[in-house]
């Protein structure tokens, strides 16, 4: 197909309604989709998190509680995901967290997975303690750098 009749094609979409345009040309297929940046998909939209003053003093293993607090992350070691991905607070769905409020950790111990491109990477303490706070929620989009956990 001639770069011309492409650059039309691209023209007549931007100026449409339609999103996408589709058009085969003997074994050649051109593809035009347009963005739509203006519609945040649900794993983008961040829900907006009330700030503790302090950590309750029980927490059940069984419970994940999250987090919110600068001076929470002042008080600790805070592990930070080294990626951009979908974190998991546990191997699978049936499984128990890696992790819970309140458990001693040792160097090199799993804390969470990061999936990033298809890809499940482990992330393990740097130090050794006593996890303190779980700032993440288990399927959480998270962010390079993002604050995952705080070990004291």
């Amino acid at each position: 197909m001639d770069i011309r009749k492409i650059k039309k094609l691209i023209t007549l979409v931007e100026e449409s309604t339609i999103s996408k345009l589709e058009i085969s040309e003997g074994n050649k297929i051109i593809r035009i989709i347009r963005s739509t940046s203006q519609k945040l998909s649900p794993l983008t939209q961040r829900v907006p998190v009330t700030k503790t003053s302090e950590i309750p003093a029980c927490i059940s293993n069984a419970e994940i509680t999250r987090y919110d607090n600068d001076k929470l992350i002042d008080s600790g070691h805070v592990i930070r995901s080294p990626m951009v991905g979908i974190v998991y607070l546990s191997s699978s769905s049936d499984s128990n967290p890696f992790v819970s409020i309140g458990q001693i950790v040792k160097v090199g111990d799993t804390l969470c997975i990061v999936e990033a491109m298809k890809v499940m990477n482990q992330i393990q303490s740097d130090k050794s303690g006593t996890i303190k706070a779980i700032l993440i929620d288990n399927g959480q989009p998270v962010e390079f750098n993002e604050p995952l956990l705080i070990i004291e």
